[in-house]
C-alpha cells in the first residue's frame, strides 16, 4: 500500500510574502479601475469680429394695391353697357359703363325747359316790368305836381281878383277845392313811386331771382341724376372685379366695378411701439414673394403717428415697385425691415448666445488658455438672425464657443475642432468594412 508525500510546508516568512504580493497586486487593479482620464468635449469657437451690424425685423403681411376703389351706382337701375372687362387698364374719369336712363333724361329736359322759361322770366322782370312801372309812377308824379302847380296859381289869381271884387267868392272857393284835390292826387302820385321804388321793385326782382333759383337748382338735381348712370373710374389702374353683365340690375350703393391701382403696391406691417421707434421714413426692407425667387426691394413709406387702439401696435407700410404687374395684391409675403444699424460693433454669432435661468440675463462660453470652458456675462445691442453686437463683457482676443457650449459646464476641458465627427466616419467606415 502506497502513500502519497505531503506537500512541503510553506514557512512563516514564505507565507506572509505570497499574502502581501496578494494585497499588492489587489490594490493596485482597484487603483487603475478607479483612475479615469480627463474628458474633452468638442466645440466650435471664434474670436469675436469687428464689423457692421444691422437690425432685422421680419413680419408676415399681406400685399394691399396704392390705391382701390369700389364703384357702387347712386342709383338703381339695369346696366346698359360696360366699356371694360377684367384686366383693362382704365384712366381717371375714364367711363367704365352706362345705365338705363331713358326716364332720367326726359326729367332733366323738363327741369331745363322749366329753368329756361324762370330765366325768361327773370329776364323781362329786370328789364322790362320793373322798370315799367317805375317810369308810371314816376310819369303820374309829375302830372299830379304839374296839376298842383296849376291848381295853385288860379288859387292865387282868383284871390286877387276877389280882393278887387272882379269875381263872387264862390269862384275862389271853387279854385280853393280844386288846389286841395291836386294837392291829395300829387300826395298819392308820390307815395305810389316811393313804394315802387323801395317795396314793389325789390319784391319783383326777388320774386324772380327765387324762381330762377329754383327753377335752375332742380334742373342741376335732375343732371346730377343723369350723370349718376355714368360708371367713371375715380383712379387709374386695373379692374380687377365686375361682377356683373349687362341688362342685370345694379342695385345702388353695390360696387359694380373695382379698379386697383398696381403700379406701386404696399406691404401693411402691425409692429410694437419700441420696433416701431427704431423705424425710419425711406429705411430699406425686402419681401419674400411665394414663386418669387429673389427677394424684393422695398422702402418703409408711412409710419403711423398714432397707435392702433384695438392691438396697440403701429402700422407702417412698405412700398415696392410693381410696373410690370408680375405681383398680385393680397399675395401673403414675408418682409424683413432694416432697423438700428451700426458701422463698428464688436460681433459674435447670434448662436454663441445662451440665457440665464432669470429670462434676462445674458452670457457666452469662452475658453481660457488652459483649454476649459469658462462662463461670461454679455451686454448685447443689436441682432438679427445671424449676428449679435456685444457691448460689453468680451474683446477681440476672447475665444468663444459657438457651437457645443449649450449645457457645458464651467472649468469642463474642451477642444476645438470636429473630432466627434471624424470619430463618425471611422465607425461608418468600419461598420462598411
Amino acid at each position: 500500500m502506497s502513500t502519497l508525500s505531503p506537500l512541503p510546508a510553506l514557512t512563516t516568512r514564505g507565507f506572509a510574502a505570497l499574502l502581501l504580493c496578494a494585497s499588492s497586486l489587489l490594490v493596485t487593479g482597484c487603483s487603475k479601475t478607479a483612475e479615469t482620464a480627463p474628458t474633452e468635449v468638442n466645440v466650435q469657437a471664434e474670436h469675436p469680429e469687428r464689423g457692421g451690424i444691422a437690425e432685422q425685423i421680419t413680419v408676415d403681411a399681406t400685399l394691399a394695391p396704392l390705391a382701390q376703389a369700389a364703384i357702387s351706382p347712386k342709383v338703381t337701375a339695369p346696366v346698359k353697357k360696360f366699356y371694360v372687362q377684367r384686366g383693362s387698364r382704365v384712366s381717371a374719369g375714364q367711363l367704365l359703363a352706362t345705365l338705363e336712363n331713358s326716364d332720367l333724361e326726359a326729367a332733366a329736359l323738363d327741369n331745363k325747359g322749366a329753368y329756361t322759361a324762370a330765366q325768361g322770366t327773370y329776364d323781362i322782370a329786370t328789364g322790362a316790368t320793373v322798370p315799367e312801372d317805375t317810369v308810371k309812377a314816376q310819369t303820374d308824379l309829375a302830372q299830379a305836381t304839374a296839376n298842383l302847380n296849376l291848381a295853385q296859381s288860379i288859387v292865387n289869381s282868383r284871390a286877387q281878383l276877389f280882393s278887387e271884387g272882379a269875381i263872387p267868392g264862390r269862384d275862389l272857393d271853387t279854385a280853393k277845392a280844386a288846389l286841395v284835390q291836386a294837392q291829395a292826387a300829387q300826395d298819392i302820385a308820390k307815395q305810389h313811386l316811393d313804394a315802387v321804388q323801395k317795396v314793389s321793385h325789390k319784391a319783383a326782382l326777388e320774386s324772380a331771382q327765387g324762381q330762377l333759383t329754383s327753377a335752375q337748382g332742380k334742373y342741376l338735381g335732375a343732371q346730377a341724376q343723369l350723370s349718376y348712370t355714368e360708371i367713371r373710374s375715380p383712379i387709374a389702374g386695373v379692374v380687377t372685379d365686375r361682377p356683373l353683365f349687362a341688362g342685370e340690375t345694379a342695385s345702388a350703393g353695390t360696387p359694380v366695378i373695382t379698379v386697383m391701382d398696381t403700379s406701386a403696391l404696399l406691404a401693411k406691417l402691425h409692429l410694437s411701439q419700441i420696433q416701431s421707434q427704431q423705424l425710419s421714413l425711406g429705411a430699406p426692407a425686402t419681401i419674400t414673394v411665394p414663386g418669387v425667387t429673389d427677394p424684393v426691394p422695398a422702402k418703409v413709406s408711412l409710419i403711423s403717428p398714432a397707435l392702433d387702439p384695438g392691438s396697440t401696435t403701429v402700422e407702417v407700410w412698405l412700398r415696392l415697385a410693381n410696373a410690370k404687374g408680375t405681383l398680385k395684391a393680397g399675395t401673403p409675403v414675408h418682409t424683413t425691415v432694416t432697423g438700428r444699424s451700426a458701422s463698428i460693433a464688436l460681433i459674435v454669432p447670434v448662436e454663441a448666445i445662451q440665457t440665464d435661468p432669470d429670462g434676462v440675463s445674458k452670457f457666452v462660453m469662452v475658453i481660457k488658455r488652459d483649454g476649459t470652458a469658462a462662463k461670461r456675462p454679455v451686454t448685447l445691442g443689436i441682432h438679427n438672425s445671424e449676428s449679435a453686437q456685444v457691448l460689453s463683457g468680451l474683446a477681440t482676443a476672447d475665444m468663444v464657443i459657438t457651437t457645443g457650449a449649450y449645457g457645458l459646464d464651467e472649468g469642463t476641458k474642451v477642444k476645438v475642432g470636429a473630432a466627434q465627427a471624424d470619430d463618425a466616419g471611422k465607425k461608418a467606415g468600419g461598420d462598411k468594412d
